[in-house]
């Protein structure tokens, strides 16, 4: 049985063995679609937990999810290597996410945001009740913003995403990140106080 010592060693050498992302671009390029594979296995966990705050059910995170690797498969021949290949995939994958909330909105349809609802504990009934009249207040308050409004407070509350991070994703510049930010605070808080008029 090997040791704990022999398992890191072997774990690291695994790791370097594994071609690395421009390796296997420069094969996607010239027609290996295996190569592609082994690209979305690596970063499928990190476009799903990415798309997973703006999907309203299943579903709709695997709709998500698929267009993002569809659009970076379409547009690998785009890719410059100028920044690592993960930011690309951040950005094409934020941006996806987007596009989405800005046709569910023409839909009018209801955008949930399933996954705060594991963001807040329930250890008992009132508990358990008080959250989820958080959760359908704030559903419902998502639901009245445009979509680049719950685009930036999502980052920036939810995903804790700085200014910065957040221009870089989106493209906008960093001030207009704080002025969307801003807007779509006020507008949040405004939305939410004269539900509470009622």
């Amino acid at each position: 049985m090997p040791t704990i010592r022999e398992s890191i060693i072997d774990t690291l050498n695994d790791k370097e063995s594994e071609p690395s992302d421009e390796s296997l671009i420069r094969k996607i390029c010239s027609g290996n679609k295996e190569a592609f594979v082994q690209l979305v296995r690596r970063y499928k966990r990190k476009v799903f937990g990415m798309a997973a705050r703006f999907a309203r059910d299943a579903d709709d995170l695997d709709d998500i999810c698929q267009d993002v690797f569809i659009k970076v498969y379409e547009n690998l021949g785009k890719f410059r290597a100028d920044a690592p290949f993960e930011h690309w995939l951040s950005r094409i994958t934020i941006r996806t996410c987007y596009d989405a909330l800005r046709s569910r909105k023409k839909e009018r349809g209801n955008v949930p945001l399933d996954s705060l609802h594991h963001l807040i504990e329930d250890r008992s009934i009132v508990k358990k009740q008080a959250a989820e009249e958080a959760r359908d207040l704030l559903e419902w308050g998502f639901a009245r913003l445009r979509p680049d409004e719950h685009l930036v407070i999502t980052l920036l509350e939810i995903e804790e995403k700085s200014i910065r991070e957040i221009a870089g994703l989106t493209g906008w510049s960093e001030a207009n990140v704080k002025v969307r930010a801003f807007r779509a605070r006020q507008k949040l808080k405004q939305l939410l106080e004269k539900h509470y008029e009622k």
